[in-house]
């Protein structure tokens, strides 16, 4: 039995992410993401101007006149979205944990699928896969997955992206639109995510915290490292420390940006600080240009 307040969470986010999903992403989602190819859907006669390549022989042999095969283009998809549990997701300095904010993307991104008829997979990982809940159609398997992204209490602490993306393609073998939602507070995972995004089409969710690049002036600060449980104590009153912290966090965002890009994947950039819906809809415009082009 799920707690009365992890129920009411649920509800919140299912009635804000609904909503967001029906005003500003609708035609979106269908225009960026389009289907596997053509299926087959029927035969009919042939008509003035039906390419020749269409007609069935067989069946125009038995009929005594031309007929031909009709495609309709195959719309269902399969999201995954592989969502990052590690002891530095469950931190935040504006009002919630990227944790939450990652659980309200899956719902977003959830939302957004099944109405368009697509199947939605869950992958909960740290340096461990935490859980995997496979693919699947409806409203009720979608709350399922929100459910999880919430409620779920992950076992280890660690960040293993590697690992993560191997244990996709042994699950998911058909091509997929696969949502990376992580901190990628890893380094040992560019290979992997270049193959990756050779057999699926794979999408970085990076999320960042402010106080990740800067520190506050509040004097002495006590630090913890989530993911490795070490501690040190920091002088936020010397503005050398500050500076030398906000550069050197910025070289490994940029550092970060770069080790994405060369896999040949896209990104968005989520910030605790901003909206996000608004590095969604830079997104999907991005893709739509891309596609036109």
């Amino acid at each position: 039995m799920l707690p009365k307040e992890i129920i009411q969470k649920i509800r919140r986010i299912e009635i804000k992410t609904s909503r967001m999903v029906m005003d500003v992403f609708a035609g979106q989602y269908h225009s960026v993401f389009k289907g596997k190819g053509m299926e087959f859907e029927e035969v009919r006669e042939y008509q003035p101007g039906d390419e020749i390549r269409s007609i069935d022989w067989n069946v125009t042999a038995r009929m005594g006149h031309p007929y031909v095969k009709k495609f309709v283009e195959e719309r269902q998809l399969t999201v995954m979205l592989l969502m990052d549990a590690s002891g530095s997701s469950f931190f935040g300095s504006r009002g919630s944990l990227k944790s939450e904010l990652a659980a309200e993307l899956c719902s977003v991104l959830a939302f957004s699928a099944i109405k368009n008829n697509d199947r939605v997979g869950l992958i909960i990982f740290s340096d461990k896969v935490e859980k995997f809940i496979p693919p699947r159609k409806g409203t009720s398997h979608v709350l399922r997955v929100i459910r999880e992204v919430l409620y779920h209490k992950p076992e280890g602490k660690g960040t293993d992206i590697r690992m993560a993306l191997e244990y996709l393609n042994g699950v998911v073998r058909k091509k997929a639109v696969c949502f990376l939602i992580s901190d990628f507070f890893d380094c040992e995972f560019r290979q992997q995510l270049k193959i990756t995004n050779k057999h699926h089409d794979v999408i970085a969710v990076t999320i960042t915290d402010p106080r990740e690049i800067s520190l506050p002036k509040v004097g002495i600060l006590k630090l913890k490292d989530a993911e490795t449980g070490s501690e040190f104590y920091v002088d936020t009153q010397d503005a050398k420390i500050r500076n030398e912290f906000s550069a050197h966090s910025r070289k490994l965002l940029e550092e970060r940006k770069r080790l994405i890009r060369s896999s040949g994947v896209d990104i968005i950039d989520i910030h605790t600080d901003k909206p996000y819906s608004d590095a969604l809809f830079k997104f999907f415009r991005a893709r739509e240009r891309r596609i036109r082009a």
